[in-house]
């Protein structure tokens, strides 16, 4: 996730882009750059390293004089972060200038062939691929020449032009990630968020999947697919600048908790490959008959809530893989004398991919001749770049200490290992793999369905926000799933939480329920109902209130719960997902109520980077 600002008028761009940039660094801050167009040629500038670094370049004698142009914040996904990666991206001829910000899945095909018609490439991105086939498709009229390359793209795109074709106009195309269309007095905008262009205009137009639009100084002009003029009327944003930081959100971790249906989908769609949608390719990870049936054993090693991804991983490899998992504290790992070979998988999981214990625990299992796969959000982090291979979750920056979208799109990731190496096992029918790719590929609208309506959530939080200590219990995958509920809770709202098996209960853990205590029970695996219904009985004849939070087909728990939330219909496999999402707002509310720094936790950091 990437940061996009645009502007033409009666100023001078390059002010208003580095601005605006500073307002979207959050979206990403290892490199940035800018694009300003005078009329005659496109000036470019970019930098390595946060704006602040841009700044300098671009200041005094350096500032570009042009009135229109583009600039760009980078979240690493291809190519190292460096200045020749960093947006914007010029056509070979200088023609044109391109920021983008989501994935180009088809890029590789597009930049071959590119390359054998001639066309040289400067950077290692999927993104340039965008500006030389402007350049290669250029008709003489540029609206038909962006609907031609739109046409030949593969994936997801914002994207703002600039173009010495047209000096006095900026361009936007868009599909599948957000862009607004700032609409101010003698001026105009372009941005991936409110925030970028709040100063100077409240009023907006969100651009919609396949349009384009042509924004002059006095004007804007949008266009549908065909190319066919479509009149859109704009709307007022009545945010201050502080809150469009956050797009509206009082708090990060909110706004990343909402964001999780774009991260999943980025997790998995660039993977799901095939007419028919049912093959699973995982980027340069090599997964064949040889190397898979030589496995006999998978480590997965992570921490925090990396860990707790990795429990409901071991979860879902062996039931469909058939192969031992174990999951390991990388903390534990490193000092317990592993037990590993050339015949352990052992996979590392890390949100920041700078984990100080996970990178040990990485290096270790290299040494004793395991092949390690990463999964891991930061590109070119040091987890990354160590590990034999690696499966970028895509999941974008993360603001708020606390896990959201980073959790969910590791247990996705995960999701897809373990359907992949059972497909060439053999060890899941057809029938079966095809259908958990379905529900796979549908967890994103089934969040979505989670996150339009979260009152009853806001409300169960209020009520329980003043006790000092929760309980979370589920079986299975849903005690998995109760592991990260408690760590979320704990984390942000400063209450002591713990989560259990539920049939641990009666072996110890039951004599510390008295009246009143609460405890939220997990309900989505079908043959274990009767069971947590067992579980659930036992908690409230010692006084104990329990919140049952289950599946659609599981609802009827309810009946014996003090209060219930139910998930949308989902697969039992894949309920976690879909769960942790109703636990992080649970979360969230309650740390609210209790007036928690939500964003910044007591004693608690980002990235661990100490053993």
């Amino acid at each position: 996730m990437c940061g996009i600002i645009g502007y033409v008028g009666s100023k001078k761009a390059a002010p208003v882009l580095l601005k605006g940039l500073e307002r979207l660094e959050y979206r990403g801050y290892d490199s940035s750059g800018i694009a300003v167009a005078d009329g005659e040629k496109i000036e470019v500038i970019k930098s390595i390293g946060k704006i602040n670094e841009l700044v300098k370049k671009a200041s005094g004698s350096n500032m570009p004089c042009g009135q229109i142009g583009i600039g760009h914040t980078r979240w690493a996904t291809h190519g190292v972060p460096s200045d020749i990666n960093s947006h914007p991206h010029l056509s070979e001829d200088g023609a044109f200038a391109i920021v983008h910000n989501g994935i180009i899945e088809n890029y590789a095909e597009l930049k071959a062939e590119l390359i054998s018609r001639g066309v040289h490439f400067a950077s290692d991105t999927d993104s340039e691929v965008i500006a030389q086939l402007l350049q290669d498709n250029y008709d003489g009229d540029i609206i038909s020449t962006l609907r031609a390359v739109a046409k030949r793209l593969v994936g997801s795109y914002a994207v703002g032009i600039v173009t010495v074709y047209d000096p006095d106009a900026l361009y936007a195309i868009r599909k599948d990630n957000p862009l607004v269309v700032g609409v101010g007095k003698n001026e105009n905008f372009i941005a991936s968020d409110f925030a970028a262009a709040l100063e100077h205009t409240h009023n907006f137009v969100q651009l919609e999947n396949g349009e384009t639009a042509r924004l002059s100084s006095h004007s804007v002009t949008f266009y549908d697919s065909d190319g066919n003029n479509i009149q859109k009327t704009p709307y007022r944003v009545d945010w201050d600048i502080e809150s469009a930081e956050k797009s509206g959100y009082p708090h990060f971790m909110l706004k990343e908790i909402y964001e999780q249906p774009r991260a999943i989908t980025d997790t998995v769609r660039p993977r799901i490959k095939g007419e028919n949608g049912d093959k699973i390719v995982l980027d340069k990870i090599e997964f064949t008959d040889v190397n898979v049936n030589r496995i006999e054993r998978i480590d997965i090693v992570g921490c925090g809530s990396a860990y707790h991804a990795g429990i409901v991983g071991k979860s879902f490899i062996e039931k469909y893989c058939r192969i031992r998992v174990n999951c390991e504290l990388a903390s534990e790992y490193v000092y317990s004398d592993p037990i590993t070979d050339n015949r352990t998988l052992t996979i590392i999981i890390s949100q920041s991919g700078e984990t100080a214990d996970t990178l040990a625990a990485l290096r270790l299992a290299k040494k004793l001749g395991s092949h390690t796969i990463a999964v891991v959000n930061v590109v070119e982090s040091a987890i990354a770049r160590e590990a034999d291979d690696v499966l970028y979750t895509h999941a974008g920056p993360e603001i708020a200490v606390a896990t959201t979208k980073g959790y969910t799109t590791q247990v996705a990731a995960l999701y897809l290992i373990g359907l992949k190496i059972a497909k060439i096992k053999h060890t899941i029918s057809d029938a079966r793999y095809l259908e958990v790719l379905k529900e796979i590929a549908a967890l994103p609208k089934k969040i979505e369905a989670v996150l339009k309506n979260t009152d009853a959530i806001e409300s169960y939080a209020k009520q329980y926000a003043k006790h000092k200590c929760v309980f979370f219990i589920g079986r299975g995958t849903d005690y998995a799933a109760s592991l990260e509920g408690a760590l979320k809770l704990k984390e942000i709202s400063y209450i002591h939480a713990e989560a259990y098996a539920a049939g641990e209960l009666k072996h110890g853990t039951i004599s510390l329920i008295e009246d009143g205590t609460i405890t939220l029970a997990l309900v989505t695996q079908s043959a274990l109902y009767l069971k947590m219904l067992s579980n659930i009985k036992a908690v409230q004849s010692r006084g104990g209130t329990v919140l049952a939070i289950a599946s659609k087909l599981n609802e009827k728990i309810g009946e014996a719960s003090d209060g219930l939330l139910v998930i949308p219909d989902c697969d039992d496999d894949v309920s976690p997902v879909i769960t942790a999402v109703v636990l992080q707002l649970f979360a969230y509310y309650v740390a609210k109520e209790r007036g928690c720094d939500i964003d910044k936790p007591r004693n608690l950091a980002k990235s661990v980077t100490v053993e």
